[in-house]
Formats: C-alpha cells, structure tokens, sequence
C-alpha cells in the first residue's frame, strides 16, 4: 500500500540541498510520504544531548547580559550629556539596537535557555521586557504558540496578520483597502516594519489592559513605568520637535531591526492546514529557514538564524545553536529531509518573492475586470 503524502509548496533547489520556499507559483506542490512518527527526532535529541548540547551557559549569558546592560547604560549617558541636539538622532539608532539585543535576551529567557528553573527565566524575562516596554506575559504565550505550530495557517499567529497574506487563501479573504494592500504586499513589506516597535506597544499595553496575562499587576507597572520614563526623559532633554523625531527614528528602526531578525525564519516557508501528516520533526524543519553568515550574523540576529535547531530545541542556549546545526544537518541530509538555509540577502529575497506570489491572484483579478 503507497504511503500517504502530504502536499507542500515546491521547492528552490541550491548547491545540492532543497530550499522549501515558496516558488513564483504558490499553487506549484511536492509530494512528501508520510513520516514515521517519532522515531528519527528521538534518535536526533540521544545524538543532541550526548554532545552536551542541552547545558546551560552561565559565563556566556552573564557576559551577554552584562555587555548589553552597559551598552543601554552608554546610550542613556550619552543621550543625557549630548543635550538638546540634532546629534540625538544617531543616539536613537543606537538605542535601537540595543533595545533589539535585550529583547533577545527576553526571548532566550521566554524559551529558558538561561536558567533551568522557569522562576528565574522568567525574573529575566520580565526585567528585559520591562526595559523595552512589551509585555513579557503576551509575548511568551503568542511565541510559544508559533512554536507548537509553525506556518499553520489556523494556529500560528505569526502569520495571522490583517495587513499581509502568506497564502493565496489569506489574500483571497480579505476586502476592500486591505485586499489592495496584499495585491502590492511585497513592495510595502520593509515599510509596514518600521511600524512594528509602535505595534508591539501597542498589543503589550492591550493585553496588559484588557487581563489577557498571568501576572497582570507586574507587567502593568513595568509597562507603565517604562513609558513614562522613556516619554518624560525625552520630552525633558529635547526640544519638541526634536523629541518627535528621535522617538520616531528609536521606534521605526527598533521595529525594523525586529522585524528582519524574525522574518527570514519562516515568510515564505511552506504553510500548513489542518490535517498536515507531518511529525514534529518534520513540521518543524519543513517550515523553517536558516540564515547563514558566520558569527556576525549570529550576533546580529541574536541565534535566530539558527531558526531549524532553535525550533527543535527550543530551550537550548543560544550559545550551542552553531555546534547543533552541523550534527542537525547531517542528520537531515542523511534521512532525505530537505534542510533550508541561505544567505541574509537571498532570505529577505525570498520572502519578497513569496509575499509577491500571493498577491498575483488578486492582480490578476483586477486586470482582467
């Protein structure tokens, strides 16, 4: 009896490995047998864990934590010695990233790769939150969410959005401005990111507002104290106008930053539905892209470019992520299951190609009436 399969977008296909993101045609599909359940992820996690690949790394995370601790303690005295200055502009571009790299260190504790007990991770988790003023709580429970099930198109809210499409049934949903929107998505992409440090507030301060996390009357009050002494200092040393632009060009490219740093991990991934044959070990590599680089890349975007082993291990520190991918990989190579990764620019390229593909259909549409 032939095995079940399962349909997914076809394939790119590079230096000998497939790369599963979405081609031109997102109709186009490739037929994958049905997985057995279980067996190949537990012989993967004996061979992850026999190499140590699970500990902890305190002297990593604490040299972590303490650099970006001084680099937002520069920033703030900078910011207060330079005065009313148009200078206060490159200040907010270093605020950015510096927000960006505490808020990795907020995810990191989010999945607890710091600390093995989930208290402590979470005391972590809700100092970085609070200094970047998200809501910790929210944010924990819409990414676990994405974990459990990556690029599903009814359970994972990351590619739940109203002003994007990630699939030609998303796009053929929605009306009016919006349906224009995703006709044209890929061209406003990048711009839509530079609103996604607002947004973030915005959904943390709901969330805080309307009960919809566990420690309400915490995350309240580092909502509330972070932005009104993020307001109060800025308003305080800047004339208006200048206090204007320099929360505009802090939140625009702290938005952007965030935003390319998770975008590549799945945009442009294949997406499922309810009823996906895959196990876990497949869905979850399947539906991910790594990002290569070398180090730099690492640091910049704080691991997520190991996005493969990241989802299959979640609570691995960030520091063994390199040494994962390689037994990682082999092992995919070795099973016949299609292992993503390219470069930061043809990743980003990707996802502009996909995002343009979904669209097509309501182009078309439009031309022909």
């Amino acid at each position: 009896m032939p095995p079940q399969t399962r349909r997914i977008p076809l394939a790119y296909v590079w230096d000998g490995v497939t790369d599963l993101t979405s081609s031109a045609d997102p109709a186009a599909t490739l037929d994958l047998a049905t997985p057995r359940t279980g067996s190949d992820f537990a012989e993967l996690s004996r061979r992850i864990k026999s190499a140590g690949l699970l500990r902890r790394r305190p002297v990593y995370y604490t040299l972590r934590i303490g650099s970006n601790l001084l680099a937002l303690f520069a920033c703030c005295v900078a910011f207060l010695v330079i005065g009313d200055s148009w200078w206060q502009l490159l200040v907010a571009v270093v605020f950015a990233l510096v927000f960006t790299q505490l808020a990795f260190i907020g995810h990191d504790a989010g999945h607890k790769q710091i600390f093995r007990t989930r208290r402590s991770n979470d005391a972590i988790g809700y100092v970085h939150a609070g200094l970047v003023g998200l809501s910790y709580g929210w944010w924990v429970g819409k990414h676990n969410r994405h974990h459990a099930n990556p690029n599903h198109e009814d359970e994972d809210p990351d590619i739940d959005m109203a002003v994007l499409a990630f699939s030609v049934e998303q796009s053929m949903g929605k009306r009016g401005f919006l349906r224009w929107m995703i006709k044209h998505q890929a061209y406003f992409f990048f711009p839509l990111l530079l609103l996604e440090g607002i947004n973030l507030r915005r959904v943390s301060i709901q969330a805080v507002w309307t009960d919809a996390v566990k420690n309400r009357g915490l995350e309240a009050v580092l909502v509330v104290v972070q932005t009104v002494g993020y307001l109060a200092a800025v308003f305080l040393v800047l004339s208006p106008l200048k206090a204007v632009l320099f929360i505009a060009v802090h939140q625009a490219l702290w938005g952007l930053y965030m935003g390319i740093s998770f975008a590549p991990n799945h945009k442009g991934m294949p997406t499922l539905s309810a009823g996906h044959s895959l196990d876990f070990l497949r869905k979850q590599v399947l539906t991910s892209r790594n990002v290569t680089g070398g180090r730099w890349v690492d640091f910049a975007l704080g691991g997520l470019n190991y996005q493969i082993e990241h989802h299959l291990f979640p609570n691995m520190p960030r520091a063994n992520l390199r040494r994962a991918q390689k037994i990682v990989h082999e092992f995919c190579l070795r099973h016949d299951i299609a292992y993503s990764q390219c470069g930061p620019l043809r990743s980003y390229g990707y996802v502009l190609q996909h995002l343009h593909a979904v669209g097509a259909p309501l182009r078309r549409a439009s031309s022909s009436t």
